[in-house]
């Protein structure tokens, strides 16, 4: 990973870090000791940051990225530990902190990158296809490794992949918990794009810099457009459509693009 963002380590380390680029933010998860995986701490600090950006009205891009050798490996299983021994809630935990993080992913206003450093797994690897575009370095690989431990796929695991990969394929990844690299990501349409470890950061920025430059209300209303096409019929997404485009022509820089866009051409 690109040595950009400082790989702060220690028990007084901030658990998300947040860097400001033109028309965009960083955040990298950060507990690299851990493979940055999940604990509560990190929970309720990566939800402040994605509203402290939501706030920023100049903020139009996110990437979201882990410090160290990978992305997330998802849930700190040390921090389920109880000293009675007694087995935890793990809906509860789903419910106050897990499923909330994806909603805040699918509806920010917003598009988010994963930019998926290393290993992804578990939550951690549902935790990035949960964002609007996944690119992953080389190196990276992801592993929905909640059968080897008696688990069913969190975070939306069960919803994204046989909608992206294919119900056959979502089924052997979720029961065999065989790791997939990059590559296969890619080729399988699970990810956008992969990249050389050292360009993974380089090719986050571009990207975020790409669609900072954009109008903020079409990519929010894209966004919603394809999450609603997942539950409607046709019928219903036409209607949609309609409704999103007459509320994107109402954007007073609208006329000013079509006449750029027009004298350029």
């Amino acid at each position: 990973m690109s040595n950009d963002i400082p790989d702060l380590t220690g028990p007084q380390a901030t658990p998300v870090l947040m860097e400001r680029g033109e028309g965009y933010r960083i955040l990298t998860l950060n507990r690299p000791a851990r493979l940055n995986a999940f604990n509560i701490a990190m929970h309720e600090a990566l939800m402040k940051a994605l509203d402290e950006a939501d706030a920023d009205a100049e903020c139009r891009a996110v990437i979201l990225t882990g410090a160290g050798r990978g992305f997330s490996t998802g849930q700190d299983l040390a921090d389920r530990i109880r000293p009675d021994g007694s087995a935890p809630d793990l809906g509860d935990s789903l419910e106050r902190y897990y499923n909330p993080l994806v909603r805040r992913l699918r509806a920010f206003r917003c598009p988010v990158i994963a930019a998926v450093n290393g290993v992804a797994a578990g939550a951690g690897a549902n935790i990035a296809l949960a964002c609007d575009i996944v690119i992953a370095a080389r190196s990276a690989r992801f592993l929905e490794l909640f059968s080897n431990l008696g688990l069913v796929p969190d975070c939306g695991g069960t919803w994204f992949l046989p909608r992206t990969i294919g119900p056959a394929r979502a089924k052997a990844l979720a029961l065999l918990a065989e790791p997939l690299s990059a590559q296969q990501a890619e080729e399988w349409g699970l990810i956008w794009r992969i990249c050389e470890d050292e360009a993974l950061l380089t090719e986050a920025r571009a990207m975020a810099a790409r669609l900072a430059a954009k109008p903020i209300l079409g990519l929010t209303l894209i966004k919603q457009a394809l999450e609603a096409s997942a539950t409607n019929d046709l019928n219903d997404q036409l209607d949609l459509e309609r409704d999103l485009q007459r509320e994107a022509g109402k954007d007073p820089g609208y006329i000013e693009r079509v006449h750029a866009f027009m004298a350029k051409r």
